[in-house]
């Protein structure tokens, strides 16, 4: 009966100091996980104020459509500025269906 009792007791101490560590491993992840997920939103925040800030900034040099496509910088201007428009666009969630 006493054996019985001692080698219930050694797997329920067992199984607790199992169960511990696991709960200490995984809280572990959990907090490096939530780190992850704060640098990619901060990340992502740094991102769309460049992508506006680039998208104002190429609206107001062309401001007056001076950029014509027919010449080299013209439709290098007019290929950065559809990028920029487009990226914009994604990271405002109004994309538009490609024709």
């Amino acid at each position: 009966m006493l054996i019985t009792f001692i080698i219930l007791f050694v797997i329920a101490l067992g199984s607790a100091i199992y169960i511990g560590y696991r709960a200490y491993y995984l809280a572990g992840k959990i907090a490096d996980a939530l780190e992850y997920i704060e640098e990619l939103e901060l990340t992502n925040e740094y991102m769309y104020g460049k992508i506006v800030q680039s998208h104002d900034i190429m609206q107001q040099i062309d401001r007056l459509g001076s950029f014509e496509a027919e010449d080299e910088a013209g439709t290098t201007f007019q290929l950065l500025n559809e990028v920029i428009t487009e990226l914009k666009e994604q990271f405002d969630g109004t994309t538009q269906e490609e024709k």
